[in-house]
């Protein structure tokens, strides 16, 4: 049987209903303005999946590392003199070779046939040479039996005058036959004279005359030997002891039959005794690296301790190339163009902190790096400012003490946390 409800009832049942209603709204909204004010769960990371170290105080060395390859310190590109053909080749890439070694032999018939021309020139300029010595000699010997015409004549007249001064003096002979006598004589005097100055100026005249067909020999001699040097030329030579390691070029290997210009490469010649590293340097790194520095040298087989020789001034491809002496033998295997890999040490830094070098710490920089903390369990990030760098190690400037042990792995997808947690 239902009761009646009063109205009365009814207006407390409801107004009831809406307390709650509106309490629960209001737990609702508080609820979730706690929730929001929440911060969220630090991620969790597995502590396998990344590197750490400690942070220490002491000795840092401070080194520079590149790659690069060894190469001789002497080499020599030996060219064409003359354009030819090539007509042998004698001597193929990995021979060692003497300086006089023939490595390629070349044809040009012009060469040869300008050095033929050259010797016979030679060869008449040298008998004209001859047959101007022989020449004089004939001129000279007539000159002296001129010279030896006019004394006779001039002594002759000289008695004919005397005769007739005496038959004059005695009045045997007239006046004018012994002044005809006195010029005769007179005039033949000074004919022997001129000759006897002619004869006497005609070696130097002859000397003059033999120097400038000398001069012409030499001159066409001179031509000769080169033009015979051309020839010998043909015959390309190591010009140096070591190991053939090229004929032409790598996009142009050497071939018979294969037409050569003047100046071209022909082979590359190198001293095998003495190799260098030569070591490219990120040009980031290269600032300070000086001539003298120690280095070593790992070829893979061994560690050769070496020092800077020399640094290439300009910058190729981002890195700078710095050429290291190697001061101890070189292992077994080792030669022109091997793989090597190089380290410079820079300086030593005396009581410095310093860590393992982050994954994005570069130096002169301030980063946020994940410290260690709740005995391993956790790290939060702290600014940390770092000053020089090493291959493996970085000064810390500020932001961390000795004994600190910090995160040194990839930690960019965790930009967004201050704090992880580790197990």
């Amino acid at each position: 049987m239902d009761v009646p409800v009063s109205a009365d009832v009814k207006r407390r049942r409801k107004r009831k209903r809406l307390l709650v209603g509106f309490g629960g709204v209001l737990l609702l909204a508080l609820v979730t303005l706690g929730l929001a004010q929440l911060k969220p769960a630090a991620p969790l990371v597995d502590k396998s999946s990344i590197w750490m170290d400690t942070v220490k105080r002491g000795e840092m060395l401070r080194q520079v590392r590149g790659n690069g390859t060894l190469t001789p310190e002497d080499i020599r590109w030996i060219p064409t003199l003359n354009a030819g053909r090539v007509e042998r080749i004698l001597v193929l890439p990995g021979a060692r070779v003497k300086a006089d070694t023939v490595l390629v032999e070349l044809s040009n018939p012009e060469v040869q046939q300008t050095a033929f021309d050259s010797e016979w020139q030679l060869k008449g300029a040298e008998a004209e040479l001859v047959n101007l010595r022989v020449q004089l000699k004939t001129d000279k010997l007539t000159q002296k039996k001129g010279v030896a015409a006019a004394e006779a004549d001039s002594s002759s007249a000289e008695l004919e005058y005397e005769v007739d001064d005496a038959l004059a003096k005695s009045g045997l002979a007239p006046a004018v036959t012994l002044k005809q006598a006195k010029t005769k004589a007179d005039e033949l005097a000074k004919l022997l004279e001129i000759e006897r100055e002619r004869l006497d100026a005609f070696d130097e005249a002859a000397k003059a005359q033999i120097d400038v067909h000398e001069a012409k020999v030499s001159q066409l001699r001179a031509q000769l030997d080169l033009k015979l040097t051309q020839v010998e030329a043909l015959k390309i030579r190591a010009g140096m002891d070591g190991v053939l390691q090229r004929l032409g070029d790598p996009t142009n290997p050497l071939q018979l039959g294969q037409q050569l210009v003047a100046g071209a490469a022909v082979a590359r010649v190198a001293n095998m005794t003495k190799l260098k590293a030569a070591i490219k340097i990120p040009e980031t790194q290269a600032k300070d690296v000086q001539l003298d520095q120690l280095a070593e040298v790992d070829t893979r087989n061994g560690v050769i301790p070496g020092h800077v020789m020399r640094i290439d001034p300009a910058v190729e491809n981002g890195t700078v190339t710095v050429d290291v002496a190697l001061d101890a033998a070189l292992p077994k295997g080792a030669r022109p163009d091997l793989s090597v890999d190089g380290t410079i040490q820079l300086e030593r830094l005396e009581n410095v902190l310093y860590v393992g070098r982050p994954v994005q710490g570069q130096p002169d920089s301030q980063v946020g790096l994940f410290k260690i903390v709740d005995a391993g369990r956790g790290a939060v990030r702290v600014p940390v400012k770092l000053g020089r760098s090493s291959v493996t190690t970085i000064e810390v400037v500020e932001g961390l003490s000795a004994g600190d042990q910090i995160i040194l792995s990839d930690m960019s997808q965790w930009d967004a946390h201050e704090r992880v947690r580790l197990n």
